[in-house]
């Protein structure tokens, strides 16, 4: 639901010093409006610009009207104030999802989970117990396999993936799907690929590659856009379903992705990819006030011509207290690294006859530059391999120059991921005034195989370069790209700041981020890259009332302890949405 105090505007234009002065035309003390929610007693990280903390805040109507120590916040209180005693806990402002896929996180808690499986085999074993419960006929889903999580290579095995043979005698009568962790592959039994029309003499859609055994059959593994008909066929059975179970499986996804979200402290969400048909979806909930995480949409997987129509229609900036914003647009160029589809500028290591997928043109994601310069829109660019962020680059600066836009300005356009950046276009960036729309915890989650892709000489002067863009004045935000990673900030966090994989070793710690950088990444940062810095980011008087409350202060705790700290409580426009 839209609401919009109209002080909030006014007073985050005041400087600093003179917040006090403004104070008691909010009812401050000496006459003090008694406050919804007052949070007490904890070490307070405001992330505004000093980083100050503080003991207490307050909130009524969703904003926030008072921060300071206990007593600054004392006259705040009244018979129907609700009093958090936060007891020494860490208070900060709530985190902001910098890139994930909102209604994916939602859908991926209603399919088989497949992150913790070990083994091809164990995977096998899941679909078949899936099967015994489900009709002939019916689709099996699962998402979240990496082959190089398992502890041993399938047999038989083919560009390190198996073949779809144990799968489909799992599976016979039932087409089964199962998504990559990255979402860049997927793996399809016989059924699947029958439903598909896909057989030995089927070619790949540009972007896309059929992994082929050594006769030429199809193994089952799908990379980038050769999921796409085996996915059309999918969606061709969810077609079959009335209204009515669109509808309320559409209400299922939103709410499991809004419980997993607020369960890990996330306040705010940016959603990197949605239809207008999926916005109008968001639109409805929004109206209903059924949507308790606020979401920024990126507009996805429509056709130029089509957002020069229809943009306008959908263009929603943030106006405050919003739960639905839609100001930008996300294109992908290139693929993921794990599943050698990032586009490179010199060959994998492990795979010297390709250097990675095009998934999108440079031509088509130029058109989409212009319609969105012309419709005031934001261009948030998939990127992960080195030749795919300096192809958006230099889509980004002749979109810029032929349109006689001054670099740096307000455009506050992105490349989601910048994962792999040759070393001489970080400054271009800068320059460009281009935002880092990166994922912490992809270093440590990826490190194992990073070396694999691409040698050990690449790996340490161009990926995950946090340190290199904080340096040269990049603004990075963070995220976890959920449902590729749990969607928890503070693994992300507890990444940045430490670059230490699960078995302890360190990657590349000299492009760590401080503590105070890593949490202003996931605040801050994230809200400036959604133009949202006027309310929220920060603890401050006039911004809204987001606030996750963790059981330590992970700001000074040792290293060993942040992998212990857990979030106590979620608010959203004070309003607390989870407590633990």
């Amino acid at each position: 639901m839209r609401r919009s105090k109209l002080s909030a505007p006014r007073l985050l234009a005041t400087p600093r010093l003179l917040l006090l002065a403004v104070l008691p035309a909010l009812g401050c003390a000496g006459g003090a409006e008694e406050a919804d929610l007052v949070l007490r007693g904890g070490v307070v990280a405001t992330v505004d610009e000093d980083d100050s903390t503080a003991e207490a805040v307050a909130i009524d109507d969703g904003w926030i009207v008072a921060v300071g120590s206990n007593a600054d916040v004392a006259s705040f209180i009244g018979d129907g104030t609700r009093v958090v005693e936060l007891e020494g806990r860490f208070a900060a402002p709530g985190f902001i999802e910098g890139h994930g896929h909102y209604m994916s996180l939602g859908n991926a808690r209603m399919i088989l989970d497949l992150t913790g499986a070990r083994s091809w085999d164990e995977i096998v074993a899941m679909v078949a117990e899936a099967v015994a419960e489900a009709p002939p006929g019916a689709w099996i889903r699962g998402r979240g396999w990496h082959q190089e999580k398992w502890e041993a290579p399938p047999e038989p095995a083919v560009e390190g993936g198996p073949t779809h043979a144990s799968l489909s005698a799992a599976s016979p009568d039932n087409p089964v799907l199962l998504t990559h962790a990255s979402g860049h592959a997927a793996f399809a039994n016989a059924a699947a690929l029958a439903l598909a029309s896909l057989d030995q003499e089927s070619e790949p859609p540009p972007g896309g590659e059929f992994v082929r055994d050594a006769a030429g059959e199809l193994t089952g593994l799908l990379r980038e856009t050769a999921q796409r008909p085996v996915t059309a066929a999918f969606s061709q059975a969810q077609a079959a379903r009335s209204p009515e179970e669109i509808d309320a499986d559409f209400r299922r996804q939103a709410a499991l992705a809004a419980e997993e979200a607020l369960s890990k402290g996330v306040t705010s969400f940016q959603d990197a990819g949605a239809s207008f048909a999926t916005i109008d979806g968001l639109k409805a909930l929004e109206a209903e006030g059924a949507l308790p995480v606020r979401l920024y949409v990126m507009v996805r997987g429509e056709s130029n011509e089509d957002l020069d129509a229809r943009l306008p229609s959908y263009y929603m900036p943030s106006e405050g207290d919003d739960y639905l914003t839609v100001r930008s647009i996300k294109r992908q160029i290139d693929g993921a690294l794990g599943s050698h589809g990032a586009w490179l500028l010199a060959p994998y290591e492990d795979m010297p006859s390709s250097s990675g997928l095009v998934l999108e043109t440079v031509e088509d994601i130029t058109g989409t530059a212009h319609v969105a310069l012309k419709h005031g829109f934001q261009v948030n660019t998939h990127a992960i391999g080195d030749r795919a962020n300096r192809e958006t680059l230099d889509i980004y600066q002749a979109v810029f120059d032929s349109a006689g836009q001054s670099p740096g300005g307000e455009l506050r356009w992105r490349i989601e991921h910048a994962q792999h950046v040759h070393p001489d276009d970080v400054q271009r960036f800068a320059s460009l005034g281009i935002v880092a729309s990166m994922q912490g915890v992809h270093a440590t989650s990826d490190a194992p195989w990073v070396f694999r892709r691409l040698g050990a000489g690449r790996a340490e002067s161009g990926a995950y370069l946090w340190r290199s863009f904080l340096d040269a004045g990049v603004v990075v935000n963070n995220g976890t790209d959920t449902p590729v990673e749990d969607v928890s900030p503070l693994a992300g966090f507890r990444a940045s700041v430490l670059r230490t994989t699960a078995d302890g070793e360190e990657f590349f710690p000299a492009q760590r981020m401080t503590r105070t950088e890593a949490l202003r990444s996931y605040t801050m940062a994230s809200a400036f890259a959604a133009f949202e810095e006027a309310y929220k980011g920060s603890l401050e008087v006039g911004k809204l009332g987001d606030i996750v409350v963790l059981d330590r202060d992970i700001l000074s705790v040792p290293d060993e302890e942040l992998a212990e700290a857990r979030v106590e409580m979620t608010i959203v426009g004070g309003v607390v949405r989870y407590e633990r």
